[in-house]
């Protein structure tokens, strides 16, 4: 019998199979580049591997891509047709179900598919790694922390994987504001993991969200072979190195970071058109001038209008066309979200279309324009469900920065006022250089606005 290097069964006749599959699995932990090397040399070995190809179809719809979904179906039909073949465990069988229900458009079934795996095998790494990053889509922080504090005792300190555990269950602890724990388990687990780019960004993320910048490039700073091996990961972990020099004020460093990496290909995978519109919009929010950077970015978005696999996704694709001035594809996004919207019975990604899909776009739409009052009244509205977005709390700071902003322009200063001191709370009450220089805005526009700064008739 071959087992998996977690100890369960594997349903193969090739053994070879079998170490093709764990590289995979510790490719997929470590956000490899290898990944889809492992995953062809596996299949190849065993063409009737039934996890496999179920593996193949649920990372191409993680890709986010509507271009793809047919290429996950064909990967659902065969692992279907090998499973007749074969007869899997129940456990392997778990993954294809999950399959199938995130085609469906149910994703919060492919997770429960995940949680039912780890019910009964709660040391199988890939499974939490495969719900973690399906959560991480839905913007699940509270299940991911519960999914994994559920199985650590299993993990004792011979686990294979449990640098990797660790380093989720510092992405989690931070998500869900608990920055001290988060700190120390995302360092334990790259002294396990030293590939793990997750936990190590993870670390990053504590902190961006307590304020401390300098702090955050000494952590990333002498730690590139932590992200160096990585796919795609690697430009957004690039990326955090850049909010941190943003923060100090330091743009030359920020865009020398976007030129000669984050940008460094110019592809149009959702997450690295993510990093770049989010970085470039901050950017000219502190009343930095990007140059042509923008025209790449809306060539691509424009492209993708029609997507609506997430939308995450196309959020960002919308900062993209304001940022590019492509009115008439950010007009077609607009209708296609709005048609969404309509439906009578929506799944669960055209729900997130809807709410809080419509509203943080229209008002993207109206900030463009430099119509600031429609832009804040549809951000403000739309930030209360952002979080159903996806992504995390560094990522969808952003559309906060719009809104605040937003609200400055239009003068609706006591409500800016308070939307940063919500952000403000959610990072351990510490301000960063963005809400300091806001701050001070808000006060100057205040001071404007008392009757007693009025000159005399």
């Amino acid at each position: 019998m071959t087992t998996d290097l977690f100890g369960y069964a594997l349903t193969l006749s090739n053994p070879k199979a079998g170490t093709h599959w764990d590289a995979l699995v510790r490719a997929f932990l470590a956000h490899s580049a290898e990944a889809p090397t492992h995953l062809a040399s596996a299949l190849e070995a065993e063409p009737d591997f039934a996890m496999a190809h179920a593996a193949k179809g649920l990372f191409t719809l993680l890709l986010g891509r509507r271009e793809l979904v047919p290429v996950a179906r064909d990967a659902l039909a065969a692992a279907e047709a090998a499973a007749r073949r074969t007869q899997p465990s129940a456990r392997e069988m778990a993954f294809v179900h999950a399959l199938s229900a995130y085609l469906r458009d149910t994703p919060s079934e492919a997770v429960a598919e995940m949680e039912r795996v780890l019910a009964a095998h709660p040391r199988d790494t890939f499974a939490l790694k495969v719900g973690h990053a399906i959560r991480f889509v839905l913007g699940d922080n509270a299940g991911m922390r519960r999914s994994i504090e559920r199985v650590m005792p299993a993990y004792d300190a011979d686990h294979p994987a449990r640098g990797y555990l660790l380093g989720c269950h510092a992405f989690a602890l931070e998500e869900t504001g608990d920055y001290a724990k988060a700190e120390t388990a995302g360092r334990m687990g790259l002294s396990l993991a030293a590939d793990d780019a997750w936990g190590l960004h993870a670390v990053a993320h504590v902190h961006d969200m307590t304020g401390n910048a300098q702090a955050g490039l000494d952590w990333l700073t002498g730690r590139e072979a932590a992200w160096a091996h990585c796919n795609n990961f690697r430009y957004h972990v690039w990326w955090h190195k850049a909010l941190m020099h943003l923060d100090l004020g330091d743009t030359e460093a920020v865009l020398a970071l976007y030129d000669a990496e984050i940008r460094a290909d110019k592809t149009d995978d959702y997450r690295d058109i993510s990093n770049a519109t989010s970085l470039l919009s901050r950017l000219e929010l502190d009343g930095v001038d990007v140059g042509t950077r923008w025209e790449e970015l809306a060539a691509l978005s424009a492209e993708r209008t029609e997507d609506g696999c997430l939308i995450f996704a196309d959020l960002h694709y919308m900062l993209a066309l304001i940022g590019g001035r492509r009115e008439d594809a950010a007009r077609d996004m607009l209708r296609r979200l709005s048609a969404d919207a309509r439906r009578t019975h929506p799944t669960e990604i055209e729900a997130r279309m809807a709410k809080p899909g419509l509203h943080i776009a229209t008002g993207l739409e109206a900030f463009g324009e430099a119509d600031y009052r429609t832009a804040f009244l549809n951000l403000a509205r739309g930030r209360q469900s952002l979080q159903a977005a996806g992504g995390s709390h560094a990522q969808r700071d952003v559309f906060e920065r719009l809104t605040i902003d937003a609200g400055i322009r239009a003068g609706f200063v006591a409500e800016a006022e308070a939307i940063l001191a919500e952000r403000t709370a959610k990072r351990a009450g510490r301000e960063d250089g963005y809400a300091a220089a806001r701050r001070e805005m808000i006060a100057a526009a205040q001071s404007w606005a008392s009757p007693e700064q009025l000159p005399a008739e």
